[in-house]
């Protein structure tokens, strides 16, 4: 049985070529569940993944998409059904492995978490994974014993995937959200989404050279990276909580000891990929349930197809010119 993907091929010349080709289900890579999918997303990893970036993909021909969300078609699973809508995000799936950019994937079963009731499968890939890390950050600041009487969470990076779902599960958990943008037409946006405050890049930009600063904000949620990583260590109040998700901006930090041996200041790793099943499963409960935006996604979404995505979308998420999720309907 033939299927449309997205094909990332590497030319004998070393250059990256990207089109929509028909490929047969025994193509596909060994796995116990072949999934029908209905929906993915874009995000940074995949258009990375798709321009050839070998950090993320490193072989080729390769069908990017670390997200998927859609209908067992057949099961040597257990715990899995035919005809369940079940989702996947992250492990390998469309870094190594063929990932959602196409119509069938088929995966290891202990990948798949079966759709939670309280969301379509529509509504799971627009939370995807740039959702479930932002609830990820959140999940393990509150370990570290993060409150809203605190004081405000800084989103950087805030209309991408990973901050536009960050401000609005922080301000649906009660926190007062001040949102970084570069963007001047995201105002209305953000406030819906439910930030308090609004800002400007250079608010977390310090050029002074100082190894402390006033604090400014009780933690935050970093997609960014670089200097703007190093300010929100040292604008932090005492014991607060800094999240890094990403490196939109710089892989690089340069800092002192400061912040976390005279402020207590948490610097939280979130990678969400392999994040073990039973933490992965809680995480969406909260999302169900405490941190439910269901009444947000709409405006987070931007649903396109995959001619679309491979026509526009990739290039422009590479270049930041994004707002919010890019849904993908297979």
């Amino acid at each position: 049985m033939s299927f449309r993907a997205l094909r990332v091929i590497e030319t004998s010349a070393g250059k990256f070529e990207r089109s929509i080709a028909e490929r047969e289900i025994d193509d596909l890579p060994a796995g116990e569940v072949l999934i029908k999918v209905k929906y993915s997303s874009l995000n940074y990893k995949d258009a990375l993944s798709a321009t050839g970036n070998k950090g993320i993909t490193k072989k080729f021909p390769h069908t990017p998409g670390i997200d998927a969300a859609g209908v067992v078609e057949i099961s040597r699973n257990s715990n899995f059904a035919t005809g369940e809508e079940v989702i996947v995000t992250g492990y390998d799936l469309g870094m190594n492995t063929d990932g959602g950019m196409a119509e069938y994937i088929r995966v290891p079963g202990n990948w798949i978490v079966p759709k939670p009731a309280e969301y379509s499968l529509k509504e799971c890939m627009i939370i995807g994974t740039a959702g479930f890390t932002a609830a990820l950050a959140l999940y393990k600041m509150q370990l570290l014993g993060q409150l809203p009487s605190d004081g405000p969470i800084v989103v950087t990076g805030s209309t991408g995937g990973v901050g536009s779902v960050a401000v609005a599960i922080l301000a649906k958990a009660g926190y007062d959200v001040i949102a970084i943008t570069g963007k001047t037409q995201a105002s209305e946006y953000l406030h819906h989404l439910g930030a308090t405050k609004i800002q400007s890049r250079e608010f977390v930009n310090d050029q002074s050279g100082k190894a402390l600063l006033k604090p400014k904000w009780s933690g935050a949620i970093d997609t960014v990276g670089g200097n703007t990583l190093t300010t929100l260590l040292k604008a932090c109040k005492l014991e607060g909580c800094i999240a890094s998700t990403g490196l939109v901006d710089s892989p690089d930090i340069n800092t002192t000891v400061y912040p976390f041996i005279l402020n207590g200041v948490n610097l939280v790793g979130i990678g969400s990929a392999e994040t073990p099943m039973e933490k992965r499963q809680a995480i969406w409960g909260l999302l169900s349930e405490d941190w439910n935006i269901k009444d947000k996604l709409p405006v987070i979404a931007k649903e396109v197809t995959l001619d679309d995505l491979n026509n526009t979308y990739i290039d422009g998420i590479l270049q930041g010119k994004m707002m919010g999720r890019i849904l993908i309907k297979i």
